[in-house]
């Protein structure tokens, strides 16, 4: 089924019509069976329509943003705890992270953790080493 906004050309009226098909349409008006419900002209067409947004489309996306915000809200806490608990290392993350994993390894201490950026390559290179780390996307407040 498809649905048009129908205007006469007489009266200018404007009314809504459902139809099998767009050829069902142009067949009955063929037939001169489609006419104003205001005038009864037979001059009648199809008028300009928006599309028909569906609610539907509409509530997947609010549920799909709503989601975001959940997981901008969680990432924003969990770097709340990193920043209280954890120290900044800034882009020396890689060396720090091995020096806390040797020292620790001689002197058997528990120091701060820390938090810090890496490229993935660094990373990988301390996986390799059996220093584990963990990743989280960073969400800076210049970010809307």
């Amino acid at each position: 089924m498809i649905k048009y906004k129908i205007q006469c050309g007489d009266c200018e009226f404007i009314f809504n019509s459902w139809f099998a098909s767009s050829e069902d349409f142009e067949k009955i008006k063929k037939s001169n069976l489609l006419n104003c419900s205001m005038c009864n002209s037979l001059n009648v067409d199809k008028s300009l329509m928006a599309p028909n947004l569906s609610k539907t489309k509409k509530n997947q996306a609010d549920t799909k943003m709503q989601q975001i915000n959940e997981i901008r809200k969680n990432l924003k806490k969990y770097q709340k705890f990193i920043e209280k608990n954890y120290s900044y290392v800034g882009n020396d993350f890689a060396y720090e992270a091995r020096t806390i994993h040797y020292n620790n390894k001689k002197n058997n201490k528990l120091k701060k953790g820390i938090f810090g950026n890496a490229s993935k390559k660094e990373i990988e290179e301390l996986k390799d080493e059996g220093i584990e780390t963990e990743t989280i996307p960073w969400i800076t407040n210049k970010e809307n």
